[in-house]
């Protein structure tokens, strides 16, 4: 059995040292106690919880919702509807921003269109659109 010290999680993990310290601070991620010789020795779970809170982060949750999906994860009277809200929530949110982000590129492109690069600066139309 691998003896589970907070860099070999990290490596396993993906991430570094101090992510592993700042998910336990945050309550993310169990801290194993401090035996006599010092070090911590980590479950080999915490590497998939881990692995969890990456991909989660990069499907668009914060922090405080994967604490709330991994807190749903071992609620013995929880569900998928009640994960399947959190995720339609989310869609709903990315959806928006999407929204936002076209709005958006149609102005840029609408300056992009306006813009002469043969006027000079202080005549420039994308600088007089943006004050």
């Amino acid at each position: 059995m691998t003896q589970n010290t907070i860099g070999k999680v990290a490596q396993r993990a993906g991430v570094g040292v101090e992510t592993v310290r700042f998910y336990e601070r945050r309550g993310l991620v169990p801290q194993p106690a401090r035996p006599a010789n010092g070090f911590r020795i980590y479950p080999d779970d915490v590497i998939d919880r881990i692995r969890f809170i990456r991909h989660a982060k990069v499907m668009g949750f914060t922090l405080a919702e994967i604490h709330d999906l991994l807190s749903l994860r071992v609620a013995p009277r929880s569900n998928c509807t009640t994960i399947r809200q959190r995720v339609d929530e989310k869609l709903t949110q990315v959806e928006a921003k999407i929204a936002g982000l076209k709005k958006i590129k149609r102005q840029l492109q609408r300056l992009v269109t306006s813009c002469d690069t043969r006027t000079p600066t202080d005549d420039c139309p994308v600088l007089e659109a943006l004050q």
